[in-house]
């Protein structure tokens, strides 16, 4: 098996990218800005939570957004996008279970265990309610924590991730369901091994990770209950060329009352949530788009809205 077959066939993997900012010229083409820096680390530690012990940094000052990374990585994976979360909003990032500086536990990954456990996280943090922000993997733990704590989440941002299994390619099942220990050793110089070492208190595990990883992406998940649950605004962001199906994205957007109708010409009809299909993008490129990050922010923030048509003609 090839490194790059290897690499595909791990369905939450991400590519670590430094990915420059982007902002738009006065002629509307994408320019080159000098990076900027995050807001440094103003907490950090591991609370205990039902038998794992989270680790978590927080960073930044403003409302707060707790941001869930995706499979097999940690925290430092969203570095390329962070200085666009901590511009004016106070970070909370958590290495989930079994990832970073999480040590596994003895108990299943289980999306709805990891979301439930966030919820007491956060609590415990001093956090009464939050925007929530996941990835893929972090994703599937954002909506379950969303589903059954919808008292403690403001927004909801999900990207790159389904709401079920059938929502990814059907060539991708197979794949995820070969992902065990056995690929430990030929995984040594990938990006997701050595951010994994490079963080980890016991790289030992990361057999048992892959172990863990796989059993969770063999089961047939479905969490349409979940998603009939979230009451809160919802944004559900994709790449045009990620490993979810383009007609899964839209299913779900017409789960949570999307695109179901036109909005109509006050937007008496809109949906109070979003969908957002970017460009050029894989799975494993979403989560460190400035593009993405941007849009996030705005969604989060409560903005967007562009003058409709009366108000550009002062009626």
């Amino acid at each position: 098996m090839s490194k790059m077959t290897l690499i595909s066939m791990i369905a939450t993997a991400a590519a670590f990218l430094a990915a420059p900012g982007i902002s738009g010229a006065d002629n509307g083409t994408p320019v080159i800005e000098e990076k900027k820096a995050a807001a440094p680390i103003v907490r950090k530690g591991s609370l205990p939570v039902n038998g794992i012990d989270y680790y978590y940094e927080i960073r930044g000052e403003g409302e707060p957004l707790l941001l869930l990374h995706g499979g097999l990585g940690q925290i430092e994976m969203f570095a390329p996008v962070m200085p666009v979360f901590t511009d004016h909003r106070q970070v909370i990032a958590v290495d989930l279970q079994g990832h970073g500086r999480t040590p596994l536990g003895k108990r299943p990954i289980e999306l709805p265990a990891i979301g439930a456990d966030l919820a007491i996280l956060v609590k415990q943090l001093g956090y009464d309610k939050l925007d929530v922000f996941g990835y893929s993997f972090g994703g599937g733990v954002a909506l379950n924590m969303a589903a059954n704590a919808p008292d403690q989440v403001r927004r909801l941002v999900i990207l790159s991730a389904p709401y079920a299994q059938n929502g990814f390619f059907p060539e991708m099942l197979p794949q995820q369901a070969a992902v065990g220990a056995g690929m430990a050793d030929m995984m040594k110089d990938t990006p997701m091994f050595l951010s994994y070492k490079a963080v980890a208190p016991d790289v030992s595990e990361f057999p048992k990770l892959l172990d863990a990883m796989g059993a969770l992406m063999r089961e047939p998940i479905d969490y349409s209950d979940a998603v009939a649950k979230l009451t809160m605004p919802v944004m559900l962001i994709y790449g045009d060329a990620d490993m979810i199906r383009p007609e899964h994205m839209i299913d779900f957007y017409h789960k949570l009352g999307g695109g179901l109708r036109d909005a109509g010409w006050m937007r008496e009809n809109m949906s109070k949530n979003r969908l957002a299909i970017l460009p050029d993008l894989t799975h494993y490129e979403t989560f460190a788009s400035p593009l993405m990050a941007n849009m996030a922010m705005t969604f989060l923030d409560g903005g967007g809205k562009a003058p409709n048509w009366a108000e550009q003609v002062g009626k």
